[in-house]
């Protein structure tokens, strides 16, 4: 995957005159191979295009880039390759109660000790009703 180019872009200066400003694919211009909105090459993949996919980066390092403008701000996303993208990591039943417990003492209040069926707000540390003075 050492060829990044794209044919399209390639010739679009050539046949209609247009440069595109976020495509460098030897990454001379901006220091890392660099892709416009909507053109990364097949075999790369966002983060969240690798999330939905059940895979991770796998602990490698982005390979290209992905800019933008986005209203005055340039925005990036990096891209990783697929053929290295490891699968997504599972909790274990222990990390699942843990986490479970955790979020059951959030939905606990400190004064009443009831269950609530929505957090309670830290900036109180009890219940809305608690804290409301109707105790």
């Amino acid at each position: 995957m050492t060829d990044l180019r794209s044919s399209d872009l390639d010739n679009l200066a050539d046949r209609t005159g247009i440069r595109v400003e976020f495509y460098d694919p030897l990454g001379t211009r901006y220091g890392f191979p660099t892709f416009p909105y909507h053109c990364a090459p097949d075999g790369l993949a966002t983060v969240r295009q690798l999330r939905s996919a059940g895979l991770r980066p796998g602990g490698h390092d982005p390979v290209a880039q992905i800019y933008w403008r986005h209203r005055t701000n340039r925005r990036v996303a990096y891209l990783y390759r697929l053929d290295l993208a490891a699968p997504k990591r599972t909790a274990t039943p222990a990390q699942r109660e843990a986490i479970a417990k955790a979020l059951r003492a959030r939905r606990t209040c400190r004064v009443c000790e009831q269950v609530k069926p929505y957090y309670i707000p830290r900036r109180f540390g009890e219940c809305l009703d608690c804290h409301g003075g109707t105790r």
